[in-house]
């Protein structure tokens, strides 16, 4: 390790790291094996509904506690990865909290993940700078910084890099616990805290688990219970039919829950990828008009805000688009239009990717906001029912998509296994949750021998043949540009294994993270 790597995995670090995991390690490995009891039921064509066992939580009155003045105004949040420049830029934008990714939008190097906590440690004590090798740019933390959030990696992932009993440890555990470690008490001494985002989720019972760890964690740093403040990103399918129970698990710790639209439709492909009858069109035709995605969007709201919580609208992945004003203006138009129905239904705040679109954020939602949220907002009128949230859209399938899915998916994955894992693709930002969308759409249609709208079957030849045509048409693109094509092949011979296998993998950074290059060895 670097001599700066060693000051955050220092000799206390990593026995609060190991303590983590020994105490809470089997746990997380028994609930991602009842994930896969309940995908076999799933198959078998069982389908999710709430939960009796649990009527009486969603029945009764009871609220969250409630969370400091810092997180209450949440009109406008902006995601991205945890790399030096990019912490700044997020933090400065103007964005009323920052979510500092470790998940989705940053492919888990061990450099990466070492140098976001780094990143993150030195921004908490305005200590960040960051000048660009290339231009001599200096990037400095303003007056004025965004409130910070962190969101560590999901239960299914895991760090290699660090053992503990011979095994490697849970990756939440670890992008959580050496954020915490550092940081829990410096942030509480600037009226700040260790605020967190939960990604992944399927029940309340690994809602639970993440509440037993803060209790663990708040207890070992001697900090009061309700310390940490979590947002739930209610992001698949499973997780939908149980809003009430994963707040009620973390009732003392909860600061809301997230609409993550995104992974929520590749969780609607994945749960239900048996069923013929759930076959999706194209994904552009995916939005939040289509009832199961609206119906679930306005059940975070009537649920969050009947419990004094916050209900976070979703995604907006477009950029700007540069040289082409009307495209530009197009773009932006459908990100007014999003937050526009978004603030109106009831939510009390949402998300963008990139810094010019928190401007058209914000303006939506303090057109229709009289305080800093909109928990008098109850949506009494909102009755959503399992057929709701499992209503399949409809609409073509399309060759155009096909290849987009093909092609979007290669040049995610090339990204990813160089160590960066968000890209401005096609006037959108992609991360692995859109990358998701693309493979899981490519297998769902060819499991099923989907129809395209000219007539021909996707199926695997099909596939192959597409996936050909779309690898040698960014070959050339990197020639042009000069770019190494080792990742690239790599990339496309992972995304075909992956469409066409008849297994399902259930998320595309399990074998990619296997792929990626082991750390340099450093003299410390």
């Amino acid at each position: 390790m670097t001599t700066e790597a060693e000051s955050v995995l220092t000799p206390g670090a990593v026995d609060f790291l190991t303590d983590l995991e020994r105490r809470f390690g089997a746990r997380r490995r028994q609930l991602l094996k009842d994930r896969e009891k309940v995908q076999e039921r799933l198959d078998k064509g069982w389908r999710p509904d709430f939960l009796e066992a649990t009527r009486e939580i969603r029945e009764a009155d009871w609220t969250v506690a409630a969370v400091p003045k810092a997180l209450q105004k949440r009109h406008v949040e902006i995601t991205g990865p945890v790399d030096r420049k990019m912490v700044i830029n997020a933090l400065n934008c103007d964005a009323d909290l920052f979510m500092a990714d470790f998940e989705d939008s940053t492919s888990p190097t061990w450099e990466n993940m070492l140098q976001g906590q780094i990143n993150l440690r030195d921004a908490i004590r305005r200590e960040i700078d960051f000048t660009h090798p290339d231009t001599g740019k200096a990037y400095a933390l303003g007056e004025n910084p965004a409130v910070l959030l962190v969101r560590p990696r999901g239960w299914h992932l895991e760090e290699k890099h660090f053992l503990v009993d011979g095994e490697p440890m849970s990756g939440s555990l670890f992008d959580f616990g050496l954020y915490f470690f550092h940081n829990a008490h410096a942030l509480v001494e600037n009226d700040r805290g260790p605020w967190f985002y939960l990604p992944k989720l399927e029940n309340h019972q690994e809602a639970k688990l993440w509440n037993d760890v803060f209790l663990a964690a708040q207890e070992a740093l001697e900090l009061p219970v309700g310390t940490i403040k979590a947002t739930v990103l209610i992001e698949t399918i499973l997780a939908a039919f149980e809003m009430d129970e994963i707040l009620w698990e973390l009732k003392d710790h909860s600061a809301g829950l997230n609409c993550g639209r995104w992974d929520y439709i590749f969780s609607f492909i994945k749960k239900l990828r048996a069923d013929p009858a759930c076959v999706l069109p194209d994904r552009g035709l995916v939005g939040m008009d289509q009832h199961f995605l609206l119906s679930y969007s306005q059940l975070v709201i009537r649920t969050c805000h009947r419990r004094g919580a916050h209900a976070m609208g979703g995604m907006a992945a477009q950029i700007p688009i540069k040289g082409d004003s009307q495209a530009n203006d197009a773009a932006m138009d459908k990100v007014h239009a999003d937050k526009k129905r978004e603030a109106e239904n009831g939510h009390d705040g949402t998300w963008v990717a990139h810094p010019a679109l928190v401007a058209i954020a914000r303006e939506e939602f303090e057109a229709v906001f009289t305080s800093d949220h909109q928990f008098h907002v109850l949506r009494d009128d909102v009755q959503v029912s399992a057929e709701d949230l499992l209503s399949v859209p409809a609409g073509a399938i399309t060759e155009t998509c096909l290849r987009q899915n093909l092609n979007i998916g290669t040049l995610y994955l090339e990204a990813w296994l160089r160590g960066v894992g968000c890209v401005p693709l096609y006037n959108l930002m992609e991360d692995a949750a859109t990358a998701e969308i693309s493979r899981a759409q490519v297998w769902q249609w060819r499991r099923h021998r989907a129809t395209l709208q000219d007539g021909r079957t996707v199926d695997s030849e099909l596939i192959t043949e597409i996936m050909e045509e779309e690898l040698a048409s960014i070959r050339d693109q990197f020639k042009q540009h000069e770019r190494p094509t080792d990742a690239l092949h790599t990339a496309a011979d992972l995304l075909l294994n992956l469409v066409l296998n008849e297994e399902f993998e259930d998320f595309l950074t399990l074998p990619a993270y296997q792929k990626l290059s082991p750390p340099q060895t450093h003299a410390s």
